[in-house]
C-alpha cells in the first residue's frame, strides 16, 4: 500500500452512507469462504479483496487452461500455458491488488468429507462453483449449521442470484427440492457463457455479501428474492421466494448430501473433455512419479503442486493431494485404468 493509509484506501467506500465506518470495520473482520474461483469466483474474489474483507478462503480443484481466459478475470496466458492450479494463480493476482485481506488457498476437491473443515469458521459462504451437486452440498451444510450463503449461477448470457439466510428465508431446496436429472438443463458446456453475464451476477452476489457483512440487520429483511439477470437482453427480474415449510432441508431437516462420503467417484468436468479421479490407494510422491513415468513419458510441467505429462494420447495432471485430471477423454474406465497404471509404475 506504500504511503497510503487504510483510511485513505477505503475512503470512497466508507463515504457510502449505508456502509460507513462501522460497516467497513465489520467487513475487515469477516472471514468468507469462496467455493470455486473460475468465472464467477474470480469476479467475487477480486471484488471482495478490493472491498477489504478480513480473510478470504478460496477452494478450487482445477488448473488454468486457455479456454478460461475469455471469462475468468484472475488468470492470464502464462497461467494457462503452465497449467497453474487456479487457487495459486488467484493468490498471485489477488496479492498484487494489495490491501489487508488474508487469502488462504486450498487446491482441493470439495466434498462431504472436508466441507466442515473448509467452511466451519466462515461468517459467509460464496458460491463460485459450476455444478449443482456441490451447491446442494453447500446448502445442506449451511442450513444445518445456520450459516448464510449466496447462491450464484450463470449459463449463456444470463444467471441467477439468491441470498440464503437459514431460518429467515427460502433455501436452495425450497426452490429446487432435488437436483434435476443430468442433461435436462443447459450447462456451460452445451450453452457456453459470456463474461458480461458473469460480471453482472457476481457483482450482484458481492453486493449482497457486503451488505450482509456491513449491516447484519439486513439479513432479517423479508422475503428472499431470486434475481434473474440477463446481460445479453439487458433485463433484470426479481422473483419473490417464500420459505417452503415442507422443504426437505430447512423444513424437514433432511441433509442427504452431507452423507455422500464417497469422494472416489470419477467427476466429469463442465465444459471439458476431461475426467477427475481420486487415488484409490495411496497419495503419490510427485518427485518419484516424475522420475518414473511409464511408457517413456516425460514431464511437461513439474512443480511442487503438480506433475503434467502425455501418455497414450491423453494428458495427465497429477496433484500433490493425489487427484488426477485426465484430459482427452470422458470415459471414466479408460481414465481410471491409465491412472492406476501410472500409480503402479
Amino acid at each position: 500500500m506504500g504511503m497510503e493509509s487504510a483510511d485513505d484506501r477505503f475512503d470512497r467506500q466508507v463515504r457510502f452512507a449505508p456502509l460507513g465506518e462501522v460497516g467497513q470495520t465489520r467487513i475487515s473482520r469477516a472471514q468468507l469462504t469462496l467455493v470455486g474461483c473460475g468465472a464467477l469466483g474470480g469476479v467475487l474474489a477480486q471484488t471482495l479483496v478490493r472491498a477489504g474483507v478480513g480473510t478470504l478462503i478460496v477452494v478450487d480443484r482445477d488448473v488454468v487452461e486457455p479456454t478460461n481466459l475469455p471469462r475468468q478475470v484472475l488468470f492470464d496466458e502464462a497461467h494457462a500455458r503452465e497449467g497453474v492450479p487456479k487457487v495459486e494463480a488467484a493468490l498471485e493476482t489477488l496479492e498484487r491488488i494489495g490491501g489487508p485481506t488474508r487469502i488462504v488457498p486450498h487446491a482441493r476437491h470439495f466434498d462431504a468429507t472436508n466441507i466442515r473443515e473448509l467452511l466451519a469458521q466462515s461468517d459467509l459462504v460464496l458460491d463460485g462453483t459450476d455444478n449443482l451437486e456441490t451447491r446442494y452440498l453447500i446448502n445442506d451444510f449451511c442450513v444445518s449449521e445456520d450459516l448464510p450463503w449466496i447462491y450464484a449461477g450463470v449459463v449463456g448470457g444470463a444467471g441467477l442470484v439468491l441470498g440464503i439466510r437459514p431460518g429467515k428465508g427460502a433455501c436452495l431446496r425450497c426452490l429446487f427440492p432435488d437436483p434435476p436429472a443430468p442433461g435436462t438443463l443447459p450447462t456451460c458446456d452445451s450453452a457456453g457463457v459470456i463474461l458480461p453475464a458473469v460480471g453482472a451476477v457476481a457483482s450482484m452476489a458481492a453486493g449482497i455479501a457486503m451488505r450482509w457483512l456491513a449491516a447484519p440487520e439486513t439479513q432479517e429483511d423479508p422475503p428472499a428474492t431470486l434475481l434473474e439477470l440477463d446481460a445479453w437482453n439487458g433485463t433484470v427480474r426479481a422473483i419473490q421466494t417464500p420459505r417452503d415449510p415442507d422443504c426437505p432441508a430447512c423444513g424437514r431437516r433432511d441433509f442427504p448430501f452431507l452423507e455422500r462420503s464417497d469422494s472416489r467417484e470419477p467427476v466429469l468436468l463442465c465444459g471439458r473433455n476431461a475426467v477427475q479421479l481420486r487415488p484409490t490407494t495411496r497419495v503419490p510422491d510427485l518427485n518419484a512419479l516424475a522420475e518414473n513415468l511409464p511408457g517413456g513419458a516425460r514431464a511437461l510441467v513439474r512443480t511442487a503442486a503438480l506433475v503434467r505429462f502425455d501418455l497414450d494420447e491423453l494428458r495427465l495432471t497429477i496433484f500433490r493431494d493425489g487427484r488426477a485430471l485426465i484430459e482427452g477423454t470422458q470415459d471414466p474406465k479408460r481414465a481410471r485404468a491409465l491412472f492406476d497404471r501410472v500409480l503402479s509404475s
